[in-house]
């Protein structure tokens, strides 16, 4: 017999941030990181588990308890990417341009050449 686990906070939805979510998971253009989360808040706001929520959408239940609590902490705000570390990407055409990275090819010798050998 398994133990029950600590009490998790009610996850409560109101109308227009279900409104939000329903729209996310019906939208094509929607990145689909973003519609499983949608998934996760509206799964779990119906009143099922952790783990019932994770079965169902074959995920581990620590992803499951990840969004959760993001969502209760900041809304559906909450359900987009954090910014990642390290510096911005570069767009464009100046991506390509790495002048490190370039051989310098003044510097670089012309490849001996072989003697023929006498027959």
């Amino acid at each position: 017999m398994s133990r029950p686990g600590p009490r998790i906070p009610p996850l409560w939805v109101s109308d227009a941030q279900r409104a939000v979510l329903e729209g996310w998971l019906r939208r094509r253009s929607t990145a689909q990181a973003l519609a499983q989360r949608s998934r996760i808040v509206l799964e779990c706001a119906e009143g099922h588990s952790i783990m019932e929520v994770s079965r169902r959408l074959r995920i581990a239940p620590d992803t499951v308890r990840t969004w959760r609590r993001r969502f209760i902490e900041h809304g559906p705000d909450g359900l987009g990417d954090e910014p990642r570390p390290g510096a911005p990407r570069i767009p464009g055409p100046q991506r390509t341009h790495r002048p490190h990275l370039q051989r310098n090819t003044a510097t670089i010798r012309p490849a001996l050449r072989i003697p023929e050998r006498p027959t």
